[in-house]
């Protein structure tokens, strides 16, 4: 249907025959008289033919106004009503930047990568899919950080995880303070089901609130936590006195992240590779949306540049009848 933005705006239509009837008239101006001895050498069709050469501007005029005037009312078409798909869950992504997550022991394709960029590359096509929900990503390493408040648009989120670099919040692990600010940011929302994955390779190094009290905070705001342990096993180093094997994820503290699962109703992951880490994220990927009444939108097509164009085609029209060609054609 038809909807006018500003129907108010209809009230300026008389605004000419105002402008006219306060504004002083032009004077007449005095011609010299031309005596005609004879006035029926002057044809009645002549005088009908210059009448309507004079009415036809103003015309074009007045149909130039109406459509300036319906332009700036601004006309839409409001489309059908579409249903939009919203689950209700709020999840928060919290992903590791410190500096151990730089070791590349894990392999996207046939090349070998540092587990940053591993996580990038399953957590984002995880993100894609959270159609209905509203995402965050908060980044940590000695410090905490919001880097995307929840938010639909899941391009926006995927983007800026991309962009995350290693040791951007520091070298250090806050996990404790990465839990408080996700609860902080999800406490007040209202909905059923809050969600926080964390993503993490090493122990609690650093922050002010331990990850243990962190998540008994979290279960009193009704917050669960999934927990994923990134790192693999074993690692061969080649030196110049040759290679040996060493456990890359010695640091990972597994009880604490099991014991902040269980707090707050979550579980714990263990992501030794990619595909373990992919085949993670697609349990994640079943977790069951909550119920929540339908939202619909109507898509709004602007329709105001139709009569603003007719208005510019009539006052072009109306410029160009005013120009005196035959003085042109004599210069």
């Amino acid at each position: 249907m038809i909807h006018f933005e500003w129907p108010l705006l209809i009230l300026a239509l008389p605004l000419p025959l105002l402008v006219r009837w306060l504004l002083p008239a032009e004077l007449a101006v005095q011609h010299a008289a031309l005596k005609v001895p004879f006035l029926e050498d002057f044809g009645r069709g002549e005088t009908k033919t210059v009448t309507q050469a004079k009415q036809w501007p103003l015309f074009l005029a007045i149909l130039a106004w109406l459509c300036l005037v319906l332009a700036c009312m601004r006309p839409q078409w409001i489309g059908e009503p579409i249903e939009q798909a919203v689950s209700g869950r709020d999840l928060m992504l919290a992903v590791d930047l410190s500096g151990s997550m730089e070791a590349e022991d894990f392999m996207v394709g046939d090349q070998q990568v540092d587990r940053l960029t591993a996580t990038k590359n399953v957590a984002s096509e995880f993100i894609r899919r959270r159609v209905g929900d509203r995402v965050g990503l908060i980044l940590f390493g000695t410090h905490a950080y919001l880097q995307v408040p929840l938010t639909f648009d899941r391009t926006t989120v995927i983007t800026l995880l991309n962009e995350s670099a290693l040791g951007l919040a520091g070298e250090n692990t806050a996990i404790g303070d990465a839990i408080g600010l996700a609860v902080k940011r999800l406490r007040n929302q209202k909905t059923d089901s809050r969600v926080l994955i964390l993503l993490t390779d090493g122990a609690n190094t650093a922050g002010e609130v331990s990850p243990l009290k962190a998540a008994e905070l979290a279960a009193d705001n009704h917050l669960k936590i999934y927990t994923i342990g990134i790192g693999a096993d074993e690692m061969i180093i080649r030196s110049f006195f040759g290679s040996r094997k060493v456990n890359p994820s010695s640091d990972l503290d597994e009880k604490t992240l099991k014991a902040i699962a269980d707090k707050t109703g979550g579980r714990y992951f263990r992501a030794r590779d990619t595909e373990e880490l992919n085949k993670i994220y697609q349990i994640l990927d079943e977790l069951e949306p909550v119920e929540k009444d339908k939202q619909y939108f109507r898509p709004i097509k602007e329709l105001y540049y139709w009569p603003l164009a007719i208005t510019l085609f009539l006052a072009g029209v109306i410029g160009i009848s005013r120009i005196n060609w035959r003085s042109l054609w004599k210069v």
